[in-house]
Order: C-alpha cells, then structure tokens, then sequence
C-alpha cells in the first residue's frame, strides 16, 4: 500500500495545489526520508522548489549519497508555522501547522546549466546576491532533483 492514502482528518486536507506549493515554495529545509535495505535514514536539507520538481544540494559522498545511488525512492517533509495550540486538558493540545509530504525519485543532475539554475534557487532562499559557480565547485557538488510522484498538504491552526 502506498504511504499516501487517504486523509483520516478531512477537513484539515489542503486540496489546492496552489497552496502546496506556495508551502513548498516558502520553506527553506525539507527533511528527506531514504531507506537503505529496508533501514530507514532522515535528514535536513537546504532546498528549493521550481515549480516542479524539488532541488537540493550536497557533498558527493557521505551517507544520502551513497544510499540514494542504491535506491533512489525519496519521501520529503515541508512544515511551515510551526506552533502549538494550548488548551487545558493536557492531552487536547493540538501542532500548529502547514505541511507537505511528499513521494518522488531522486535524480542526480549532471547538466552544468540546471545544477547551475538549481543551486541559484537555493542560494536565493538566503540573499539576493548573484553568484558564480567555479567549474571545480559545480563538478565537487552533487544537485538531486526530486521528481516528484504524489504530494499531500495539511494544516491546521492557521
């Protein structure tokens, strides 16, 4: 069974793709889940989303890399305004939240000019300084692409 079926709390669903990707579009780290013979790994990423797919950054070595070269199945988290909602019954506080979850195949980019775009994405998150890329910079950096397969939104308290 896949990991997105359907959304046990309704009315909390967000149904407009608009507004996950404007969750996707405003975040700036995305934890990704990868699974390596069937041991699961989660990390934080810097990231940036196109419009389409979703891009991030990182060394060529280490162990997302190497389990992302075995398995390239990726699930990655989005959740913005993070938050609680007091109450006083203890067990009735509830997370404040916008949140994407998303299933996809990560793809590692080798085109100079879209790793080049992508890591301009990334960067943008943080200035509005324009930079330039050293051949032995891109060639030293791996950019994976999440082809993204299905995506689900949920919030509540916002």
């Amino acid at each position: 069974m896949h990991p997105h079926g359907p959304m046990r709390r309704k009315e909390r669903q967000i149904t407009e793709m608009a507004e996950i990707a404007d969750i996707l579009k405003l975040g700036k780290v995305m934890n990704i889940a990868l699974s390596d013979d069937n041991v699961p790994f989660t990390v934080p990423v810097f990231y940036a989303y196109d419009g389409k797919a979703v891009y991030f950054h990182s060394s060529l070595a280490g162990t997302k890399i190497a389990i992302m070269k075995k398995n390239s199945k990726i699930c990655f988290s989005v959740s913005l305004d993070n938050g609680h909602l007091e109450s006083d019954k203890a067990c009735d506080f509830e997370a404040k939240h916008r949140t994407v979850i998303g299933f996809g195949n990560a793809v590692f980019v080798e085109d100079e000019a879209e790793k080049t775009k992508a890591l301009d994405l990334i960067v943008a998150l943080f200035t509005d300084k324009k930079f330039e890329y050293p051949a032995n910079s891109l060639r030293g950096t791996a950019v994976i692409r999440i082809d993204i397969e299905s995506v689900k939104g949920k919030k509540h308290g916002i």
